[in-house]
């Protein structure tokens, strides 16, 4: 059989059935630059599920992959474990100069395994190892990863019941206005830890998503994010920010929380950190924290030096000033009111999320769920989140083109008008 040929009946045959996103797109993709992808017959979708935020660069940024292909070609280093090289030395002066000093904040930068569940995992151990607790107050819609800790701060039923055994160490919170907008969870939070009887462990750390990703685009407010800021330090716990889906640009600013007035004490990221879809996590730490002994934690694939190398340029490209910051919120506009129309259509839909993490709660998984897939029909790959996969979800890379961007919102939108047209003539 030749490299270039293959038949799709091989991913049914041999593929897990855990395959998930394959499941809503059912072609084959074979190339993809910026934010389109094109499949095996030739046919180019707009892409606005970005790697579920992995490319928020878009695919194959050509200054990133430049530099990839002449870091391959001069034979530099493909694995090296947690050893020195001088790609991790380029891309942590980097981002201390880039991310890290502008920002005024010090943390420790410690490389974790591939992906985000990795990062989480790392920050969750060390809050127990520094505060000596094990309760970890976590978010109702939260998600911070698939392996068992991390499983156990995420609230899904359905993905906590893959885990095959009782998930321990954690406390579920009501997330701001999960039970309504005259329920102050803030309150809540606040009463059943002050209660003594409460049954409520002190915990080590609360760790929470600025924007839930997964769990509906739910974004928290500055005021509910400095609340549980300060209910952590009264409690004697660690504030782990997960900006894992959030982070690397996504809501407009290079971490979520930046204009939330807050210091977390542990930041896990991911996704896009390598800013071009390579596998790359990390746990930012405070450097008073950091009581690691060595290899206390790690794992082999622990810093992805291809990943250095790419992240170095996509910070370089696009954080060097703010002009890639003022792009984004212009394109955030955009995609509002297309959300708008969307909306509009629909009784007592709203919009989700901030920046360019936006959705629309349409109110049914069913309908958001024919609302995507009338669009992919149409050219355009986009996804559902929330408990009941309601909201129809935009991740389309920060980089989209203003056309394109367009494009992909009139495809969404006319997908809603004619899903709910043709439901209505059901109906009748």
């Amino acid at each position: 059989m030749s490299s270039q040929t293959f038949h799709p009946t091989i991913f049914k045959r041999r593929e897990s059935e855990a395959r998930s996103y394959c499941r809503s797109f059912d072609t084959v993709f074979t190339t993809a630059l910026g934010s389109e992808m094109t499949d095996a017959a030739g046919r180019t979708y707009i892409d606005f599920l970005a790697g579920c935020s992995s490319l928020n660069y878009g695919h194959n940024d050509p200054d990133m992959k430049c530099a990839l292909m002449n870091h391959l070609s001069q034979n530099g280093i493909a694995h090296g474990l947690d050893m020195h090289t001088g790609e991790k030395a380029r891309f942590l002066e980097t981002f201390e100069e880039l991310i890290l000093k502008p920002r005024g904040m010090d943390h420790k930068v410690m490389m974790t395994g591939p992906t985000g569940t990795n990062a989480v995992e790392a920050a969750i151990k060390l809050a127990r190892k520094v505060t000596g607790r094990t309760n970890v107050i976590a978010f109702t819609n939260g998600f911070h990863g698939m392996t068992m800790g991390a499983l156990a701060a995420t609230g899904n039923a359905g993905k906590r019941n893959g885990g095959g055994t009782p998930l321990s160490g954690t406390t579920h919170m009501p997330f701001e206005g999960a039970f309504g907008d005259d329920v102050d969870s803030l309150d809540i939070i606040d009463q059943m830890l002050g209660n003594p009887s409460s049954g409520v462990d002190a915990p080590a750390a609360f760790i929470i998503e600025p924007v839930q990703g997964e769990g509906g685009l739910n974004a928290a407010s500055k005021e509910f994010m400095q609340g549980i800021a300060r209910l952590a330090k009264e409690h004697g716990a660690l504030l782990i920010a997960d900006d894992i889906q959030a982070g690397c640009g996504r809501t407009g600013t290079f971490f979520s929380f930046e204009e939330m007035g807050i210091e977390p004490d542990l930041i896990p990221l991911a996704k896009s950190l390598s800013g071009m879809g390579l596998p790359f996590a990390a746990l930012l730490i405070k450097p008073e924290l950091d009581i690691w002994k060595p290899a206390e934690h790690n794992g082999t694939f622990r810093g992805n030096t291809h990943a250095f190398v790419t992240a170095r340029v996509a910070l370089e490209k696009f954080w060097s000033d703010d002009e890639f910051q003022k792009d984004i919120k212009r394109r955030a506009q955009t995609v509002e009111h297309g959300l708008e129309t969307i909306a509009s259509m629909i009784p007592d839909a709203k919009l989700k999320g901030r920046g360019m993490m936006r959705g629309v709660d349409v109110g049914s998984g069913d309908l958001a769920a024919a609302i995507c897939a009338e669009a992919f029909e149409n050219g355009l790959i986009i996804e559902t989140s929330g408990a009941e996969d309601e909201v129809v979800k935009v991740l389309a890379p920060l980089t989209t083109p203003d056309e394109t961007l367009k494009d992909g919102l009139n495809i969404l939108i006319d997908a809603a008008r004619s899903v709910l047209s043709t439901q209505k003539i059901a109906a009748e």
